[in-house]
């Protein structure tokens, strides 16, 4: 059986994805030290009258998600890893969420709102697909693996699908648009259900709980933000909780028999708890 070399495509992929990830790091790094074109992009988001953004200390995900990303930019670069099975499935598509990141930002920033919405829909996309071939490839994402290429775009999709709800609540806000005149708190409840939803959705598919944790995160500083608004902090919370209660479920789940016995959860056929598999 004969070696399996590196291929010019698999270096040009691993150097074409640092690449882009140094390019998307430095133009988010611009966009605030700057700022691109004269506005800092929190400045911009403060001037949308919508009640599904988290408050400001949320954001600071972005710290974690560079960091994760980092760790997979470098691992993924490794000789040794050229051609690995997982990465070469994976392709250009971690590549792919760096330039629409920065496409989004700069579209953002020069307030071309309404082509923000495609191009975010297309880093969600991405990452959802990114998610599907590392969901399928678990069973050998394991040890470090797990944490350098699992973990960092789990992340970054719980992260996003919360961005993609904030970014088209603040495109329509942009276009004057009112909701027929129905109360703005429950056009954002209803809003922050759907997101529950797939929320919900994905973590008891793909028992994804760093996905679920960001989910948390986001809708708990939803809730602090709009504290004093009708009905939005209440359904911010709640589905914060029942996130973190799947959560926390999934967790014990994966615990070994003796020790999920002990806690009176029994494993299905398939390795989840009965209560989460219900």
């Amino acid at each position: 059986m004969g070696i399996d070399r590196p291929t010019r495509a698999d270096r040009r992929r691993q150097w074409a994805t640092v690449v882009i990830f140094l390019a998307t790091v430095a133009v988010n790094a611009a966009a605030n030290i700057l700022p691109i074109n004269g506005q800092a992009t929190g400045a911009i988001s403060d001037r949308f009258d919508v009640l599904v953004i988290p408050a400001a200390y949320v954001f600071s995900v972005w710290g974690l998600i560079y960091l994760l990303l980092a760790a997979f930019t470098v691992d993924q670069a490794r000789p040794s890893r050229a051609t690995d099975p997982t990465l070469r499935r994976l392709g250009w598509l971690p590549a792919l969420t760096g330039i629409l990141n920065t496409g989004w930002l700069l579209l953002f920033h020069y307030e071309a709102f309404v082509l923000t919405v495609p191009v975010m829909v297309g880093l969600l996309v991405t990452l959802i697909a990114i998610n599907a071939v590392t969901f399928a490839d678990r069973e050998r994402l394991t040890g470090v693996a797990r944490w350098s290429v699992r973990l960092p775009f789990s992340v970054y999709l719980g992260w996003i699908t919360v961005a993609t709800i904030a970014n088209i609540a603040q495109t329509l806000d942009a276009l004057g648009f009112d909701a027929f005149g129905i109360d703005p708190p429950l056009v954002a409840s209803a809003v922050l259900l759907t997101g529950a939803a797939i929320a919900v959705t994905f973590v008891m598919r793909f028992a994804d709980t760093a996905y679920g944790a960001v989910i948390v995160w986001a809708y708990a500083g939803i809730a602090v933000k709009e504290a004093a608004t009708p009905l939005v902090p209440w359904v911010a919370a709640g589905v914060a909780l029942l996130v973190a209660a799947l959560v926390v479920v999934t967790l014990v789940a994966r615990r070994p028999p003796a020790a999920r016995a002990m806690v009176g959860v029994q494993p299905t056929l398939d390795g989840r708890s009965a209560g989460a598999a219900a």
